[in-house]
């Protein structure tokens, strides 16, 4: 039998400690390594052997800029495609680290590492790269694997989602979805829980936005008859509830720093205590978590702590904003058509092919969650079972009102665009602030310091 090939490492850094000191780690975690002073050696090293994974630092002169880093990137990427990227950086750097995951690298660490933290990096970026050989997989193989029904699309970013949750999915490993507000981060998370082996437990979600500093320990852990003045009764907080299936953390980033250690307890030994309980009790949970902000950026702005952040992102799954996914612009609009028709009772309904031109220009700012608002509106106000673009125009120009009535952004601050939005929301959802949360894209908590700051919201209601 041929002896299986160690997998093989390139480490580019102009630093020989940073070589030899990562040379070594990874030799006796059971990988080769190789090693490249400047990005000529670099690319010297990529055409001279099978290379299975790069780590590279993003500086190799006195110049810090990082362009040295993201133009060596893209000669990777160019020459082999499918090669994971690892960037090195400084917890000073992390803009320039994320500039290089969107522009194609798999993840990013940061000098100086921890040696079991990154080992589980790179373990698991080796894992979910697919060799060179093998094709990409198809839609209608992604969903022969795994259960998709509630995500559609077939766009080649869409199907690298598809194709990482399939991979992690089994595994208990944790994962950190990223993604503008509206683009389908809990769905994804939901395709996660459903298809591992989790699936007959419970997904347990919760809006860390929405959870207030003085009930956080309570919510999450549950507490003891007595534990405080209101606590006539024992009570199960979120963590127990996901005994045995998922616990899902929506708008983590939005997490007080207050609140992050306990969290972050629970994370290490999956181990909690009840307020008021003298002892603590496990739990067998699953984390994934999901913002619409830049967790490392909140790290490095010393806003969301650097323990807890590794604790949550060994996996990370960055979602496509909908501008960058037009081709499915046309699927989901149709489909969105015909629940929300269903959901009314308004029978088939079609939309011509200019109502779908439109649609697929449009920016889409708010992405899927604005385009579902957007058919709703039009289905609603149309009145008939076939749609085209005339329709939506007229369904747009009854909600914002005729242009000369419209108060225009023009000459206005940032501050006052804010206020405008917010007071159309006010209007629009009748001071509900579940609906104006979403419709802002904004968590509850967030929404509620703006309200406060311009002086908005007497009226507001919770349902």
């Amino acid at each position: 039998m041929e002896r299986q090939r160690r997998r093989r490492i390139l480490i580019v850094d102009d630093d020989g400690a940073v070589q030899v000191s990562l040379a070594l780690l990874l030799k006796q975690s059971g990988f080769d390594a190789v090693c490249a002073d400047s990005p000529q050696q670099a690319i010297a090293q990529l055409q001279a052997g099978p290379v299975d994974l790069v780590l590279q630092d993003m500086n190799f002169s006195l110049q810090t800029s990082g362009e040295e880093g993201l133009d060596l990137l893209a000669r990777v990427k160019g020459l082999q495609p499918g090669l994971p990227v690892l960037l090195m950086t400084a917890w000073g750097s992390i803009s320039l680290a994320v500039r290089g995951v969107k522009a194609g690298a798999a993840n990013f660490f940061t000098k100086p590492w921890d040696n079991g933290q990154l080992v589980a990096l790179v373990e698991a970026t080796l894992d979910l790269a697919a060799p060179a050989s093998v094709p990409k997989p198809t839609r209608r193989a992604l969903d022969a694997q795994c259960d998709f029904s509630a995500i559609v699309g077939e766009h080649p970013k869409l199907l690298k989602v598809l194709e990482t949750i399939a991979q992690v999915a089994r595994t208990r490993a944790p994962v950190l979805i990223l993604g503008e507000s509206g683009t389908g981060k809990e769905l994804v998370a939901d395709a996660i829980h459903r298809n591992s082996p989790r699936a007959g437990k419970p997904i347990v979600k919760i809006n860390m936005g929405a959870v207030t500093s003085s009930l956080f320990e309570s919510e999450m852990f549950g507490h003891v008859r007595g534990a405080f003045t209101d606590a006539r009764s024992d009570r199960k907080g979120h963590v127990a509830a996901a005994d045995g299936g998922t616990l899902f953390l929506d708008e983590i980033g939005e997490l007080q720093r207050g609140d992050q250690v306990k969290l972050l307890r629970v994370l290490q030994d999956q181990r909690y205590q009840p307020v008021g309980a003298s002892t603590s009790l496990q739990a067998d949970l699953r984390v994934v978590s999901a913002t619409n902000r830049e967790l490392a950026e909140l790290v490095a702005s010393g806003e969301f702590r650097e323990d807890l952040f590794y604790r949550l992102n060994l996996i990370t799954i960055r979602l496509p904003p909908l501008r960058e996914r037009r081709s499915d612009i046309a699927l989901l609009a149709r489909q969105i058509a015909e629940s929300v028709a269903q959901g009314y009772g308004l029978g088939e309904v079609v939309l011509a092919p200019d109502a779908l031109d439109w649609l697929t220009n449009q920016p889409w700012p708010g992405n899927i969650r604005q385009l579902k608002q957007t058919l709703e509106r039009a289905l609603l106000l149309a009145g008939k079972q076939h749609l085209g673009q005339a329709d939506f125009l007229a369904a747009s120009a009854v909600d914002e009102g005729s242009a000369h009535h419209r108060p225009g952004m023009d000459g206005m601050t940032l501050e006052q665009v804010e206020r405008h939005m917010i007071e159309q929301a006010l209007q629009q959802h009748a001071g509900n602030i579940s609906r104006m949360a979403r419709a802002l894209g904004l968590s509850r908590t967030a929404l509620y310091r703006r309200l406060e700051r311009h002086g908005l919201g007497a009226d507001l209601r919770e349902e």
